[in-house]
């Protein structure tokens, strides 16, 4: 394993125990760099957040890990099996070592309880030594990393628009200073505009903090300009994985192809939809 290897997943399958079964994830395989930003593309219902769940144990009955592993490279050296960790020890994992973005997480926030408290709670409970004036003074320097003023410490939910509460989720994230964080659609229902900020802010963060990420999507374009490599996801399956250049450039697999022809180019030939791999409609 090179040194540059901060996850591995292996054979990762995950099934939901319904009639019939449902295999939502089959055999998954793949790694993360350190300081990559990895996309996880794919239609919605392919597996895409049940994977992303998986890995950190967030799973809930009807679904059931029924194969393979995921190891977490530690900075020390260490290797962290997080099948294996007690409820002690994935509760120390999560937050610390890696962090999630929830689909709808702009929404996620507790519409009675301001933001400070909101963010002060994440050290309360991980860093219970911290003080009162420190946790403050975090929490305050949090939000101005990721471009809202300290003074929104104070304010509720309702009082902040879409774009700046996705912000605070993000900086909830970053709170411990993890090694990984999953983002599971973050600018779903932000305009564009904000969404540009966002992902340029994502990209900022990056590179000044050093931590990976993996950013899922079905917008293929999205994570065409942002993702160093892109693993395509398919019925459970990871039936692509190559780096974006390559991907754009040279799809070796059917769906990944169709995935790129639905989306209009603003400069090309006027085109038909694509209903299936290889296959134009009529125009």
């Amino acid at each position: 394993m090179t040194d540059d290897v901060l996850l591995t997943i292996s054979d990762f399958s995950v099934t939901y125990d319904v009639d019939p079964p449902v295999h939502a994830v089959r055999e998954v395989s793949l790694d993360l760099r350190r300081g990559e930003i990895l996309g996880l593309a794919g239609e919605s219902g392919c597996g895409k957040t049940t994977l992303a769940y998986g890995v950190q144990r967030l799973l809930k009955p009807p679904a059931v890990i029924t194969g393979g592993e995921v190891v977490f490279h530690d900075a020390d050296g260490t290797r962290i099996r997080v099948g294996e960790l007690t409820d002690a020890g994935i509760r120390r994992f999560r937050w610390a070592k890696a962090s999630m973005v929830f689909q709808g997480a702009m929404n996620a926030l507790n519409p009675v309880i301001t933001v400070g408290r909101q963010l002060d709670d994440v050290f309360t409970t991980h860093r219970p030594g911290m003080s009162a004036k420190a946790r403050r003074q975090e929490c305050g320097d949090l939000l101005e990393i990721v471009g809202v003023g300290r003074d929104r410490l104070r304010s509720f939910p309702h009082e902040l628009s879409g774009g700046m509460r996705q912000r605070v989720m993000i900086a909830m994230a970053l709170a411990l200073r993890p090694q990984l964080m999953i983002m599971d659609e973050p600018t779903t229902a932000l305009d564009v505009l904000v969404q540009r900020e966002i992902l340029r802010q994502i990209s900022d963060l990056r590179h000044e903090f050093g931590f990976s990420v993996v950013f899922i999507t079905h917008d293929l374009p999205l994570l065409l300009e942002i993702s160093d490599r892109i693993a395509v996801m398919r019925e459970g399956r990871i039936v692509e994985l190559d780096t974006a250049e390559n991907l754009y450039r040279h799809p070796r697999h059917d769906y990944t192809r169709t995935l790129l022809g639905s989306f209009p180019s603003l400069t090309g030939e006027r085109g038909g939809f694509v209903r299936a791999a290889g296959e134009e409609a009529a125009r």
